[in-house]
């Protein structure tokens, strides 16, 4: 494969990246733009830097009808679709971790995972204890720790009940899910 074939153009900033890294768009028959992060849907493809930011000026400039040289309408909730859509790959990767065997819940199993390097990075909740971050700061000195979902959020998707801490042991699945959180983290915290 060559190069170009992996780069893409951001019809908003311009920045030519690796498409993987980027947020794809098609438009449907009726001329409505929807999100194609799974690249399988017929039509031409416009990229946008995977950022909230990046998105909302697309929306608001009208860049996608421009980049496609059609009339091209842009759902009022697209941004929102995007980071739900983001949001549920992510869930779906922590579930899918769990069923490989390769997630420890609660704090006592990530702590002792952390103490024995075995742990590629943490996953808290956004809503955890002061007293508990403080913990787990401490044990993961040198481990990621991401903050992307809420206790409820994290129950529902590992199917449990007060999900605070999980550890993501070293692992090719373990950053397959790191790539998928980085996606959500980037796309937030533009």
């Amino acid at each position: 494969m060559k190069k170009e074939d992996v780069l893409r153009k951001c019809i908003v900033t311009g920045k030519v990246q690796e498409k993987d890294k980027m947020l794809r768009f098609t438009v449907t028959p009726d001329l409505t733009i929807v999100p194609d992060f799974k690249r399988k849907l017929s039509g031409r493809g416009v990229y946008v830097t995977n950022a909230k930011s990046v998105l909302k000026t697309a929306i608001e400039k009208n860049l996608f009808a421009k980049a496609l040289k059609n009339k091209a309408k842009v759902n009022a909730e697209l941004e929102t679709l995007v980071e739900n859509l983001l949001r549920k790959k992510a869930l779906d990767a922590v579930s899918l971790a769990r069923k490989a065997g390769v997630l420890l819940t609660g704090m006592d199993k990530v702590s002792e995972a952390l103490k024995h390097q075995k742990v590629a990075f943490v996953l808290e909740a956004s809503d955890a204890g002061a007293d508990g971050e403080k913990k787990i700061a401490s044990a993961a000195r040198d481990v990621e720790v991401f903050r992307l979902f809420d206790i409820e959020e994290l129950d529902a998707a590992l199917n449990k009940v007060n999900t605070v801490y999980a550890a993501f042991l070293k692992s090719e699945m373990a950053k397959m899910v790191c790539n998928e959180f980085n996606k959500l983290a980037d796309f937030l915290n533009s």
